[in-house]
Parts: structure tokens; sequence; C-alpha cells
């Protein structure tokens, strides 16, 4: 009897929503965005992408197959999303069999390791982004393999991070078009932002996240950019919401619903602290990218932000 579960007595409220419906939906935001990373990138957007997608459903059918010995759950397509996201943080030119590790990773160990879909701490992608990064740093970091000659090179956010004087030929217009180098999902501002016009629409997420982390991040470049002078109040903030992963992170990655807090009030702080490990680590980490390591660090503080956010109970005041 102890063991038993209770239910209250009908009626009972139904929103209509399922894991699915919510993993469709974000599939649909992100395809503006593939759209365009192929058309600067060429076909091997679609390859990689097809690539990443197919290992990670097999990988999550193997392993509820073979090791946890249930009934499978691809069918949720959350496995789909993990693929898509994982693709948008790799660069074009990374060979396939990177990306096949890459799923394992994201699936094995930041998924499946702690039950599947909503037990996870960590954001599967991010946790197989991360992994890559610090495994194959070369080929994490290499632009020029299969990118056309006008995208060679290093990234803006690495040029402007060690020469800031660059930041005053930057085309912003070019950026929101997405004519820049970087990962696959990171260059196309504007196929990006009105994904997450469509997942705001669809209730999807709501606006805590995303607007603090950009605003977060927008302020305290600004801080910075007054110390120096000049356009740069205006020029760094703007910079860097378009520069890198920010909108990516901040609106497809950071409101993943395992990893992130319940509340609005925890929604914030946990947007805030986003933003500010991002500009500390852009500014003067090792890396010109902190906004991967950011959410990881901030998927850990989520428990204690839950701890001490908790919605009111019903019926006090």
């Amino acid at each position: 009897m102890a063991n038993r579960i209770f239910a209250s007595p009908s009626p009972h409220i139904h929103g209509g929503e399922s894991t699915r419906r919510i993993m469709c939906d974000v599939v649909l935001a992100l395809l503006p965005a593939l759209a365009v990373s192929t058309y600067i990138l060429g076909l091997r957007v679609l390859l990689i992408t097809a690539v990443a997608v197919a290992s990670c459903v097999v990988f999550e059918y193997l392993i509820n197959r073979f090791f946890l010995k249930r009934s499978s759950t691809i069918g949720d397509l959350s496995a789909v999303v993990t693929g898509v996201l994982l693709a948008f943080n790799l660069p074009v030119g990374i060979p396939w069999w990177i990306v096949v590790i890459g799923a394992l990773v994201s699936i094995g160990i930041g998924k499946m390791t702690f039950g599947g879909l909503g037990c996870n701490p960590f954001n599967p992608a991010l946790t197989g982004r991360i992994f890559l990064l610090i495994a194959y740093p070369v080929q994490m970091t290499d632009w020029t393999t299969g990118v056309p000659d006008a995208l060679s090179g290093s990234t803006l956010l690495a040029d402007v991070k060690y020469n800031t004087s660059l930041l005053s030929e930057v085309d912003f217009l070019q950026m929101f078009g997405g004519h820049m180098n970087g990962s696959m999902g990171e260059i196309g501002a504007l196929a990006l932002i009105l994904g997450g016009l469509y997942l705001l629409w669809r209730k999807v997420i709501t606006w805590h996240i995303p607007v603090t982390i950009l605003g977060t991040m927008a302020i305290f470049a600004a801080c910075v950019g007054a110390t120096k002078g000049g356009a740069l109040v205006w020029e760094l903030p703007l910079f860097h919401i378009l520069a890198g992963g920010a909108l990516l992170g901040a609106i497809y990655m950071a409101t993943d619903y395992s990893t992130s807090p319940m509340t609005h009030k925890g929604m914030i702080i946990y947007g805030v602290g986003i933003g500010l490990i991002t500009m500390i680590i852009r500014l003067w980490g090792a890396y010109p990218e902190g906004m991967s390591f950011a959410i990881f660090i901030m998927n850990a503080a989520t428990p204690l932000i839950n701890k001490y956010c908790r919605p009111k109970r019903l019926g006090t005041k």
C-alpha cells in the first residue's frame, strides 16, 4: 500500500499539449535557420544535420532496447531536436564521424544516463558540444573546410575579442542576414529570431529566459563599451547579441524544460546568470564564445534556483 499512487477524483484539467507536439514546434522553429545556413554554407549543412539526427535517434533506440530494456521513446521526437541542435553547434566542415561521437555523448551521457527526457540535469546537445570542443578542439574551431572563400578564416567573435578596433569595420546588416563565420546555427540571426517568435506564439517558451539573457549581455557590453568611449556603447552590445551562439543559446537551448527553472522569478535569475557568465568568458576568458559553458553551469544551478523560487501553494497569500 505504501508504494501505491492515489489520484484525486475527476474532473482533471488537460492542456492538450504533448511532448511530441512541443518537439514538432521546436523543429519547425529551427527550419528557417537551417534554410539560411544551407543557402550560405552549402548542402553539407543538410548532410551534417541528417547524420546528427539519425545518430541521436539510433542511439536512443538502442540504449532503450538493449540497456534499459524498455519501450522506445524515439516517438516523442526529443532525439530529433537534440540532433538538430547538436548540428547547429558544429562547424559545417567537421568530419561526419565526429558528429556521430557527439550524438553518442549527447544521448548516451547527456540524456539516457539520467533516465531519459525530463530527468537530465544538463542540456543533451550542449553536453555533446562541450565534449567535442574539449576532445577535438582543432576540428571544432576549423571554419575553413567546406566553407566559401568569402567566409573562411576565424570568427568575428574571435577577431573582435583580441582587437576591439575591428568593430568599426563590422557590417551589422550582413551579420543580421547571416554573412559571417560560425557554427551552422549561429549565422542566421533573423531566422533564429523568427523561429523564437513562433515558439512564443505557440506558447512553447516564455519571454523570461531569452529576454533576460540577451538583456543582461547587452547591458554588460554597454557598460564595458562606455569605458572605452566612442560608439562602442551601442556597437558592442549589438555585436555580442548577433555574434556567436547568443540567439541560438538564449532562445532554443537555455529554455529547455528539463534543465531550466520552473518559476518566472527563477527563470530571470537563471537568465541573468547565463548572460553574465557568457560575457565574462567572451571578454576575459580563454574561449571567444561562452554561451555553451554559461548554460551548462546554470543548468547545474537550476535545482538550487527551484528550491528557493518555489511557486505559491494554492490558497496561500
